[in-house]
């Protein structure tokens, strides 16, 4: 098993550029796919969780080339996969399983998706089941909630749905399925998520509107290809914005971040917690806004977190209590169920694991309680196999008293594989 110890530093300052957006490289591989020509892809995030979905779209008779640098998919068109010849292994991409899901539903053959001792742990009825209302037939263990996940692809028929969860993943599987379906189909939340999917069905040509009220889209549109930039991933960008306001002595640049605002509420919350935080050279690349995010450190303070800032930084919550833990005061984080759900329940983790830093730490049904500290102290700590968690707590080990040592840290590479080499070159010994 492999661990990673850090020690304490006297600043992180310099420049860098984090790897490719994980959603958006996810989309690019799909969107590509099922379109009509060559698209072409720069920035892609060659981390695990995005090659389980590029070996997938391979396995079903999709020219992936790639030099290095570019990615050229060459489409298939909207009916163009073929029948794979073995079941479809999604890594620890919750991402891959649950939108391609939704894309498989549609098809014209059967496949299999699974996934490794996570992945089929987490829930998937909040996706097999809207596809069932619209004609999909999925089976799956626990009554389709647990992979593997069986699929028969058949005609679709598109609905008016009503997600009792702000997900994207929920929502991209359904407009994915609506490529296919007959008729409109309407996807609704209690809150906006994440809309890279929106963005790049767009960008590809799909049939699509959205409105205060929901995203419709229309099947049977063919898409064409694109070329596709994606920017820098700010759910990785977190955890280097993060070590910057904490480490005392600290002055980082991060250069062409993504700043879809669907996804900026990580940069929203720092604000609030008194973070001296500036976006520069805003532009937009690929229909997606970018910055550059510049970061010193800065005395934090406890805030209350809930409402819709949580769907806008559910995957940052785990850095985000540990700027809490060295905050001045208390933080109340709440609404924020969906952590347990998660590749680990991060509620429960990041709890456990900020405790053992020695910081104080309350869970609650859907969030928890942080009181700030001066300092946390170095101890050892486990990633529960989830990549997040490992970063999170490797950050605060930055600013502990002693060396921290964060055990099973392999799962990094699920979605920021340049990860130790970054930390190193930021950090001032």
């Amino acid at each position: 098993m492999e661990s990673y110890t850090v020690q304490p530093v006297k600043g992180v300052r310099g420049e860098i550029a984090v790897p490719g957006d994980k959603s958006i490289s996810h989309r690019s591989i799909m969107l590509g796919s099922i379109a009509r020509g060559t698209t072409t892809v720069k920035g892609f995030l060659r981390g695990e969780d995005n090659m389980a979905t590029l070996n997938a779209f391979r396995a079903m008779g999709v020219v992936i080339e790639d030099d290095g640098e570019t990615l050229a998919i060459r489409g298939k068109g909207l009916h163009g996969l073929t029948e794979p010849g073995d079941v479809l292994d999604c890594g620890n991409s919750g991402t891959s399983m649950r939108l391609m899901t939704g894309l498989l539903a549609g098809q014209r053959f059967f496949s299999v998706l699974t996934g490794d001792q996570y992945l089929r742990r987490r829930p998937m009825k909040r996706v097999v089941g809207p596809l069932a209302l619209m004609g999909a037939a999925i089976l799956g263990r626990d009554g389709g909630e647990k992979a593997p996940l069986a699929i028969a692809g058949r005609p679709l028929t598109g609905i008016d749905y009503r997600s009792p969860v702000a997900s994207a993943q929920v929502k991209s599987a359904l407009l994915l399925a609506g490529l296919y379906a007959q008729g409109p189909t309407v996807v609704r939340e209690p809150h906006v998520s994440r809309d890279h999917s929106e963005r790049m069905l767009r960008h590809f040509g799909a049939d699509l509107e959205v409105a205060d009220d929901g995203v419709t889209i229309r099947g049977g549109r063919e898409l064409d290809g694109r070329e596709i930039v994606v920017p820098g991933d700010i759910s990785s960008a977190a955890f280097f914005l993060v070590a910057g306001l904490i480490v005392p002595g600290s002055e980082l640049l991060i250069r062409g971040v993504g700043i879809n605002p669907t996804r900026t509420g990580i940069i929203d919350i720092l604000t609030l917690m008194g973070g001296d935080l500036e976006l520069q050279n805003h532009r937009e690349v690929s229909g997606e806004p970018v910055a550059d995010l510049l970061v010193r450190s800065s005395r934090l303070k406890g805030i209350e977190i809930g409402g819709d800032l949580i769907p806008r930084a559910i995957d940052e919550f785990p850095v985000i209590a540990v700027a809490a833990a060295l905050a001045e005061g208390r933080t109340v984080i709440r609404d924020a169920g969906e952590l347990r759900v998660k590749e680990t329940d991060r509620i429960a983790a990041m709890a456990q694991s900020l405790r053992l830093a020695g910081a104080s730490v309350e869970e609650t049904e859907d969030g928890m309680v942080v009181d700030g500290k001066e300092t946390l102290a170095g101890c050892a700590a486990d990633s529960h196999g989830d990549h997040r968690i490992a970063m999170a707590m490797l950050i605060a080990g930055l600013a502990a008293t002693g060396a921290t040592t964060v055990n099973d840290t392999a799962c990094i590479a699920t979605s920021f594989p340049t990860f130790m080499r970054l930390l190193e070159q930021v950090a001032v010994r």
